[in-house]
């Protein structure tokens, strides 16, 4: 059988294809976006990670016929009433990089007090092209440091800080990082839900 991963960002790639685990590769023949003919992309316009996740996992399970698996995760930061949320790849305007989207969070939370605590979230999708099929949501918690640390990881992940391992996101290697992080425990709990459901045969 066939699955999409719908993405071109080669770091949540290759997570998700490390939690997938090499059993399930065997009998799954695991597809990115880059690897399809091109289609038009969706207009992420939900107002929550769920409405995003069910949009770009329906879309794309359309586009190309096939079971597909999408996320849509982000930094919500609390002194920043959950900022930026949806629009954490783009919070410093379209064609936001992740320099510029770091500075900008680090320049609005200047006026704040610190700790500045924050959370990433994360909600992954599955859909056939006519419905979706699984939904899970995984949440880690930290803080945002004033610079960053770690050259592993992209995003925010630099920023971001683990007090409980007393170390950044791009700081953990891909394995530490998937134990904890929210795609992580989004991904592991969707998997396996659609294993429960007959989807993925491992």
């Amino acid at each position: 059988m066939r699955l999409l991963i719908a993405s071109r960002n080669r770091g949540k790639v290759l997570e998700i294809r490390a939690l997938l685990g090499l059993a399930l590769q065997k009998v799954v023949e695991v597809i990115t976006l880059t690897e399809l003919p091109n289609v038009e992309q969706p207009r992420e316009d939900g107002k929550t990670f769920a409405e995003n996740a069910r949009l770009k996992a329906l879309h794309y399970a359309k586009a190309h016929r096939i079971l597909c698996i999408a996320d849509d995760s982000g930094l919500a930061v609390e002194p920043l009433g959950g900022l930026p949320g949806v629009r954490s790849a783009r919070y410093a305007g379209a064609g936001a990089t992740d320099v510029s989207n770091n500075a900008h969070l680090l320049h609005e939370l200047a006026p704040f007090a610190r700790p500045w605590k924050a959370a990433f979230v994360c909600v992954a999708a599955a859909a056939l092209p006519n419905r979706v099929v699984a939904e899970a949501t995984g949440k880690v918690e930290g803080e945002i440091l004033s610079e960053g640390r770690g050259r592993d990881g992209f995003g925010y992940d630099p920023l971001f800080f683990v007090p409980s391992l007393g170390k950044t996101m791009a700081e953990l290697s891909t394995a530490e990082k998937n134990l904890i992080s929210h795609r992580g425990h989004a991904l592991r709990a969707l998997i396996a839900e659609m294993k429960t459901a007959g989807l993925l045969l491992s």
